[in-house]
């Protein structure tokens, strides 16, 4: 056998021998010239990781808020004070669980504005030790100009603008502490009647910023683009006024997403990205971390150094341009695996260590696919129907939430809901074998007439279909198929068991009415027993 060890061996003691002196000087000149580009790189990196971190926080809370904005606005039928109270109070739930499930929240809140109610108030919920939340006496508004929006700016600038908006950094009066806060306005047919928000501890962020750091004294800080800082780990930003406001060099206002600036006496380089909420994430390193006094060792070997390294370059090109071939065909297999193609073609078949590497990862690549085939029908297909199970219709449903989420007024679709009628019966008197021929033969009947559609056995006796796009406009057609097609079953059936009794209930999803995609699915439930009603008043 011709190891690759000996192939390589061999090539590296050739091209040492006649390059080891020119490849260190080369080293020099290599390192300095991409020291620059990849400090860049690395700060850019750090800065994109920690933008996604950031934002991904920011998008959870303002997710949460939004979602109680919907809640709020589905909920709500009236200013009336009765009307208020009971609203205030399915609210109050609502935006707790929200809350709870939101990293960071400090404080969220409910408030109605005073020429709405001067009686219902709001809700305000604090969670100051980390034990969870706790109602706080409310601010009151009435002591306040709320067309001033330099006080109560969490109520005065989102009723003043009409918009929801993420909020600067600011104390909170009652509870002197420094939060940034995402607030919603609220209207009742076109009335503005008050705002929903959560305020997110300043320290959480602040947590958040300081794990970005590179080298001894790189840091991160955040800005806005008129150069305010709104944190940074070496100064003490809470306590500064706007007369004291410590403003950003000008060179970390540029446009460019890589400066160089200098501050304090320190030549230092940074990279910035703007966040979702309109700040600026700046991760900084000082310049003498990233780069070394190469400038006159590069100008000594410069010229030794271009010459030899063109000759052994050459040389090493070539010779192992046949050894790496087959191992750059491994590695892109690898990456296609790692997208999750497995249908890869390695032709390499070489006695030697690549070809027995080739030879196990084939084999290793048809074992994953042949498991994760096995695993994916056992976690979301029923044993018995062979239809998709209850964990499957779990996770269609919430694909559909985040489609409402996204797109309400544009998203449709219909659920439905079946029950086999009389199984206990049947496994009473027949036997449960022949229960099971009763289910298989109400689940083909399912997937036979909504063939296009996904269907689901949801429990026992119980199966869902979910209705989308041809399906969904054809709902009506499919159901006096799908009654049609129960008639021909039963009149042809010998036995009980080959019969196919199923009720069923139909709900489609309104934008203006639904608040969550377990609603329609609810309500489908709903009519699918007020059918079984109407079908055992009948018999």
């Amino acid at each position: 056998m011709r190891s690759l060890r000996t192939k390589i061996t061999l090539m590296t003691v050739c091209v040492i021998l006649f390059t080891l002196t020119a490849v260190m000087l080369f080293s020099v000149i290599f390192i300095r010239t991409n020291e620059h580009h990849k400090s860049e790189q690395l700060l850019l990196l750090l800065c994109e990781t920690g933008e996604r971190n950031l934002d991904y926080y920011f998008n959870s809370v303002q997710r949460s808020v939004r979602k109680v904005e919907s809640f709020v606005t589905a909920d709500l039928d009236g200013l009336e004070e009765r009307q208020l109270q009971r609203h205030m109070e399915r609210v109050r739930k609502y935006f707790d669980e929200m809350a709870s499930k939101t990293n960071g929240v400090l404080t969220y809140y409910y408030r109605i504005d005073p020429t709405v109610s001067n009686t219902v108030k709001g809700f305000w919920y604090t969670n100051l030790d980390g034990e969870g939340f706790v109602e706080h006496k409310v601010t009151d508004i009435t002591l306040y100009d709320t067309k001033d929006t330099s006080r109560l700016i969490w109520f005065t600038v989102p009723k003043a603008t009409g918009e929801a908006i993420w909020l600067p950094p600011y104390i909170t009066e009652n509870l002197d502490k420094r939060v940034i806060s995402y607030n919603v306005p609220i209207y009742f047919k076109g009335t503005f009647v008050g705002v929903v928000g959560i305020e997110i501890d300043y320290s959480t962020m602040a947590e958040q910023v300081d794990s970005i750091r590179l080298g001894n004294d790189g840091y991160a800080f955040l800005s806005d683009a008129e150069g305010n800082l709104f944190y940074h780990p070496r100064i003490d930003v809470a306590k500064m006024t706007k007369e004291t406001q410590i403003p950003v060099p000008d060179g970390i206002l540029s446009t460019s997403t890589f400066v160089q600036y200098s501050f304090g006496g320190v030549e230092k380089q940074a990279a910035w990205l703007p966040l979702s909420n309109g700040m600026r994430l700046n991760v900084v390193v000082p310049l003498s971390e990233t780069e070394g006094d190469w400038q006159k060792l590069i100008g000594n070997m410069l010229l030794v150094a271009i010459g030899v390294l063109a000759a052994s370059s050459i040389f090493t090109m070539y010779y192992t341009k046949h050894i790496t071939k087959s191992l750059e065909e491994l590695t892109e297999a690898a990456e296609q695996v790692d997208k999750g193609n497995y249908n890869i073609a390695l032709d390499y078949s070489g006695d030697d260590e690549v070809g027995r590497l080739t030879s196990t990862f084939k084999s290793l690549t048809a074992h994953m696919k042949e498991n994760i085939t096995t695993l994916n029908r056992r976690a979301y297909i029923d044993a018995l129907t062979s239809v998709r199970n209850k964990r499957a219709y779990a996770d269609y449903i919430e694909e559909l939430q985040t489609s409402m989420d996204d797109d309400r007024e544009h998203t449709e679709f219909a659920v439905g809901v079946f029950d086999c009628d009389d199984l206990k019966q049947i496994n009473d008197k027949y036997g449960h074998d022949k229960g099971d021929v009763y289910l298989k033969t109400a689940s083909r009947l399912m997937c036979r007439v909504f063939q296009h559609c996904p269907v689901f056995r949801i429990g026992g006796d119980e199966f869902s279909v979910i209705l989308q796009n041809d399906s969904f406009r054809d709902r009506d057609e499919l159901i006096r198929e799908f009654n049609d097609a129960m008639e021909k079953t039963n009149a042809s059936a010998e036995n009980p068991w080959e019969q196919v009794r199923v009720s069923f209930g139909i709900s489609v999803y309104d934008s203006e009415q639904d608040g969550a995609a377990i609603d329609v699915v609810r309500r489908a439930d709903r009519n699918m027993y007020e059918n079984k009603r109407n079908r055992k008043t009948k018999q």
